[in-house]
């Protein structure tokens, strides 16, 4: 049985609202980050929520977080839970344990990097017209949906409002300085060639993964969410062939839907149907299952 929709958390003194999620300062280098059920497409955010969503990206993450800390260091600190474990300076609703997350306070870089393994979506649509990705060649007669010969690191600015933006490796050098833009290209790569092995082992292909990074002690680190449906292309390995667009664990369906809509990608966005927020909740829920091993945790 699903939850009723979250769509903004309780909690009073929020720092940030994001698209989807909700940050409290802690004020002892903690952060609380609460997941809701917002959905955002092309830059919009939807008016419909998806039941369970929020709670499927934060377990998700907390997941890769704590299965990746080996590769790259992030900024999770434990799945809140409500218990005493917590440490909060107030008590959790009942509504907000399983979909927030306790996190090292970080100074977030402004740069989305962007993971790169099969030429779809934005990357797929730049090649047609002009044979680059992201401004780089790549080679010619490729095909949607294509594995590149190596995964590639694609970063673009990470805009508040309206659309991030590619962003060259001489703009990320500039913005970051060499040794730090040279840190989270590698770290990017690293943590998406380690979970796409994973995901292979259990029938899912990564086909791109987006990261967010901050600093901690001088140190890049992961932050915000990672390798969830928001965030990744999952595509079933069983089902995948070149030369089309693929079935998803994701929020491409979401993006499908609202294209065929004709909906032109300005605010105010359409109401969803309810037969696709459900279908779009069972395929979250489906990634976790699939990635996890998982069923949603209740508490």
């Amino acid at each position: 049985m699903t939850a009723p929709v979250l769509l903004d958390s309780p909690l009073p003194n929020r720092t940030h609202r994001g698209k989807v999620r909700d940050t409290y300062d802690l004020g002892d280098g903690r952060l609380l980050i609460v997941a809701t059920d917002r959905i955002s497409a092309f830059d919009v955010v939807l008016p419909s929520g998806i039941p369970d969503k929020g709670a499927v990206l934060t377990q998700m993450s907390a997941f890769w977080f704590q299965m990746t800390q080996e590769v790259v260091p992030n900024h999770f600190l434990r799945l809140a839970d409500g218990s005493e474990a917590d440490d909060l300076p107030f008590e959790l609703p009942p509504e907000l344990l399983g979909r927030s997350m306790i996190v090292r306070k970080a100074q977030r870089l402004d740069v989305e990097c962007i993971a790169r393994g099969y030429l779809a979506g934005s990357a797929w649509a730049e090649y047609k017209e002009t044979g680059r990705v992201c401004g780089v060649p790549m080679p010619a007669g490729m095909v949607e949906s294509e594995a590149f010969p190596e995964p590639l690191f694609t970063p673009t600015t990470k805009a508040e409002v309206g659309h991030d933006q590619n962003m060259s490796a001489q703009q990320l050098v500039e913005l970051v300085g060499s040794e730090v833009a040279n840190a989270i290209r590698l770290r990017t790569l690293a943590i998406y060639k380690y979970a796409a092995q994973y995901a292979a082992e259990r029938g899912i292909i990564i086909a791109d993964t987006k990261l967010e990074f901050g600093i901690v002690d001088g140190e890049p680190i992961v932050i915000d969410e990672l390798l969830t449906p928001d965030s990744s292309r999952f595509w079933p390995a069983s089902e995948y062939h070149t030369d089309r667009s693929q079935a998803s664990f994701d929020k491409q369906f979401v993006r499908d839907w609202l294209t065929q809509s004709g909906w032109n990608r300005e605010p105010p966005a359409p109401q969803m149907p309810p037969d696709i927020v459900e279908k779009t909740s069972e395929r979250y829920h489906e990634a976790l299952r699939r990635l996890t091993g998982r069923e949603l945790m209740t508490f």
